[in-house]
């Protein structure tokens, strides 16, 4: 499932989605969190948690197509120069994946954590939603930096020396 699709690599499709949603929820999630009495909070709060959860998704099919493009690799014998750089990328790779998946986690709790309904549920301390806010605005940096390595570490075991 995740070695090819229609002849090409997977993982050169997959990826892209991990591109695209993995910084989005950091955007989007930072937004939510930093726009506490604003009323475009309640206008984020159903794309962060859309987000929440396909970032994570995407991330993990971008580390499984990953996984299965290094097994092709090494069938053909390629080089262990070209193989280190692939481990350095998958290492970084896997890194965005948990971090993208903590942000995640921690993003759909500050959506429960601040909704109305909750806040008129159960008593919940004003502190709760600021500190989650912080956990995520650090979480969200993270992400944006590892999905960087990860990014920059592929092309180049790609692209180095290609141009």
């Amino acid at each position: 499932m995740f070695r090819e699709v229609m002849g090409l690599p997977a993982h050169a499709l997959l990826v892209h989605a991990a591109v695209v949603f993995v910084p989005l929820l950091a955007l989007v999630s930072t937004g939510y969190a930093v726009l506490a009495r604003s009323r475009f909070r309640s206008r984020l709060d159903w794309a962060a948690g859309v987000l929440a959860v396909v970032a994570p998704v995407a991330a993990f099919f971008a580390v499984q197509s990953g996984e299965e493009f290094q097994k092709v690799l090494i069938a053909k014998n390629y080089g262990p120069e070209i193989l280190q750089k692939v481990e350095e990328h998958q290492g970084y790779g896997e890194l965005t994946l948990w971090w993208s998946l903590a942000l995640g986690v921690v993003t759909l709790v500050l959506l429960v954590v601040t909704s109305p309904r909750a806040a008129r549920a159960r008593s919940v301390p004003g502190w709760l939603g600021l500190l989650l806010g912080a956990v995520v605005v650090v979480l969200a940096a993270l992400n944006v930096w590892y999905v960087y390595l990860t990014g920059d570490t592929g092309a180049e075991a790609v692209w180095q020396g290609v141009i």
